[in-house]
């Protein structure tokens, strides 16, 4: 079953999840104990090492085709640019994924859904992940 927030985020990409599984994993925070009664679908760490890979290749792919001009130094930095800690904090914050994580409870007390100053915090790692997540929906190859 989808929480409320997480269809209002799949209405914000314009993307239906498959397997809903996937989505949950990708917004599961590892400070995140499932209660007895539900099912244990994991955290999203292991994800974030796709998402991470799937974002630069969509996002080299793009500036190659949008930039022809550019060599791999010009193209190089501007990806830099594009998937910056600001970048995608800032998308994160657009999409609000902050409302969509499912977090420990140390971690929502310390303000996880909104911290963006660091890589290692929830809010930036979701974005990553809920890329990762799309392209495992996909079957991307």
């Amino acid at each position: 079953m989808m929480k409320k927030e997480w269809s209002l985020l799949c209405q914000r990409l314009n993307y239906q999840f498959q397997q809903p599984e996937f989505l949950r994993q990708a917004l599961t925070h590892k400070s995140f104990i499932p209660s007895e009664n539900e099912e244990n679908y994991g955290n999203n760490e292991r994800i974030e090492f796709l998402g991470d890979a799937v974002l630069d290749l969509v996002i080299s792919e793009m500036l190659m085709e949008k930039f022809p001009e550019l060599d791999e130094g010009g193209l190089s930095k501007f990806r830099a640019s594009l998937v910056s800690e600001s970048g995608l904090s800032k998308q994160a914050r657009e999409l609000e994924l902050g409302d969509c994580l499912l977090l420990g409870r140390g971690e929502e007390v310390t303000g996880g859904r909104q911290k963006h100053l660091y890589w290692q915090t929830p809010l930036k790692q979701s974005w990553p992940r809920s890329i990762s997540t799309a392209a495992k929906n996909t079957e991307f190859q």
